[in-house]
């Protein structure tokens, strides 16, 4: 299955690079200007910062984690995410599964060289992993109203995605949610209207069934935006100093 329609990407399709050449080149240039590179792997719980250390035309040779623990779950994540900057471009790619290899004489991990990644000049579309947030959805049934309340996975300028665990939400695209609030990690509320713009069935690596929503802000004032986009600065600092060793 297409990872960027799985994973609720498809708004980023007009960035996406599919030449393979192209792909070769970026990745290449990534490697030899030793850029950082941070992976997110665990269902976005876990994030470390790492290197590319060779491309060819079969994959990528990406340096291993530090810790035992976070290898392990590398290694059994199914959805790994990787990002990185290129000459003031962000640069997006992933893979389904990470195996380990031996790079110099050294452990390593090795990636199928992506069949497409995402090359992003305008900041305002990266969203981070969200745990620890959720939505709150004002749901109309036959009693009233009643607050569903859903984890939220990640988040950006433009939107958020959701894990709806018991597929009781209108999945269907262009369906708008009014006055849903965004409690954020820190506590902070952000009430906005929620459309659906995508929505995905996928069953996890232990059997299980989950539904994820994309959602767009829909007539967002300014002032809101603003404060998500401070939420999304706050929160990456924190991970990359997390990720560094640094938090």
């Amino acid at each position: 299955m297409d990872f960027f329609r799985k994973n609720g990407l498809e708004d980023l399709a007009q960035y996406r690079i599919q030449s393979r050449r192209e792909i070769l080149s970026l990745l290449r240039n990534v490697s030899q200007k030793k850029q950082l590179v941070r992976m997110i792997f665990n269902e976005g719980a876990d994030t470390i910062v790492t290197s590319i250390l060779e491309v060819d035309a079969e994959g990528v040779v990406i340096d291993r984690a530090p810790e035992k623990l976070q290898n392990e779950r590398i290694l059994a994540s199914e959805n790994i995410s990787f990002e990185t900057m290129l000459d003031r471009i962000r640069i997006l790619f992933f893979s389904t599964q990470v195996e380990p290899c031996i790079y110099e004489g050294q452990p390593a991990y090795f990636i199928d060289l992506p069949t497409s990644l995402i090359r992003l000049q305008r900041r305002e579309h990266y969203r981070v992993f969200t745990p620890g947030c959720q939505v709150h959805i004002p749901l109309q049934t036959e009693h009233g109203i009643d607050n569903v309340v859903v984890p939220m996975r990640d988040l950006s300028a433009g939107g958020l995605g959701l894990v709806d665990e018991q597929m009781i939400l209108d999945n269907t695209p262009g369906h708008i949610y009014m006055n849903c609030r965004v409690v954020l990690s820190d506590g902070q509320t952000i009430v906005s209207h929620l459309e659906i713009s995508n929505s995905q069935d996928i069953k996890l690596a232990n059997g299980k069934h989950q539904r994820r929503l994309g959602c767009k802000f829909h007539e967002a004032p300014n002032s809101m935006l603003i404060a998500v986009q401070r939420y999304i600065t706050k929160v990456e600092r924190e991970q990359n100093a997390k990720a560094t060793g640094l938090a």
